[in-house]
């Protein structure tokens, strides 16, 4: 029973992953509507934002009171890393090819890494850089090669790595204060706002206008925020409260081996060789960071 407690935020962590894994399904369906990939993550984050207040009203008002002199902290949360993270990535996205930018995204152990040295003084061990080394060969090799390269597109795919793993360290800190309800609560409201000034505002209610079924339409911009943010992000932050920063970024990295999974399962993709033994890998990196629990 110890033992699976022990293990319970690598659990967590890992549903996560899995559940991010989805997240194309659901974007491609919104992209088929005619909504651009930073609209569909308005509707997205500003959805999630509703939800995270609704979770947060049920299970603890007193949730909602923080101290003044933790606003920047919350609103480096919601914008610096969820809001610049999104930007960032669907930036690289439309500069170079979907692969190179989910291979630059994954840079985020990285990230967290050196960062959590750096100012959460976590101790490097062979164990983290042999898992860190085999979760970013496993995400190169399913994500793919080639494609145009930019000298911009790089920096801006770098940027979302930076902005993705600055959610671990930012989140450390604030769960040293705040329960996992909070802090997902006031992340995504402020991201959920900020986004809604890079989205495009008359284009966005104009498409929405646009739909026949607009029940239909926001029934899946619903599920679309429970199961690719929701769920997954608040699994994430109560598994970040139980483990390292570190760790923690690496175990997130299942998530390109789950998105090429349903890819093909869902979405019937092939899934060639090399691929297959980037999920290996992947799935490698977890299995070494559970041969022995570091201390946090």
């Amino acid at each position: 029973m110890g033992k699976t407690k022990n293990y319970l935020g690598d659990i967590l962590i890992i549903i996560a992953g899995l559940f991010w894994g989805s997240m194309g399904i659901f974007v491609r369906h919104l992209n088929d509507l005619g909504f651009t990939s930073i609209q569909v993550a308005c509707l997205r984050l500003v959805t999630a934002g509703i939800l995270f207040a609704l979770i947060l009203l049920i299970k603890d008002r007193k949730g909602f009171k923080i101290n003044p002199k933790d606003i920047p902290l919350f609103l480096a949360l919601g914008l610096v890393s969820i809001l610049f993270f999104t930007c960032c990535y669907f930036t690289a996205i439309r500069l170079m090819t979907m692969s190179t930018a989910a291979i630059l995204l994954y840079t985020s152990p990285i990230w967290v890494m050196v960062l959590a040295i750096i100012f959460l003084k976590e101790k490097i061990t062979l164990q983290k850089i042999i898992a860190l080394v085999l979760a970013f060969a496993g995400c190169v090799l399913v994500s793919g090669f080639g494609g145009k390269v930019t000298v911009v597109g790089v920096l801006v795919g770098l940027g979302s790595g930076l902005g993705y793993g600055l959610y671990s360290i930012f989140g450390t800190f604030a769960l040293k204060k705040y329960s996992p309800y909070t802090v997902t609560c006031y992340t995504f409201l402020i991201a959920g706002f900020g986004s809604i000034f890079v989205a495009n505002p008359p284009d966005l209610i104009a498409k929405i206008s646009a739909v026949d079924n607009k029940l239909s339409l926001f029934g899946f911009v619903l599920l679309t925020a429970v199961v690719t943010a929701v769920i997954p992000f608040l699994l994430y932050t109560l598994g970040l409260n139980k483990t390292t920063a570190g760790r923690a970024a690496v175990l997130a990295t299942v998530e390109p081996a789950a998105a090429t999974l349903f890819g093909f399962f869902v979405m019937g993709e092939t899934v060639g060789l090399v691929a297959i033994v980037g999920i290996i890998l992947v799935f490698a990196a977890i299995a070494v960071l559970s041969l022995r629990k570091e201390k946090a």
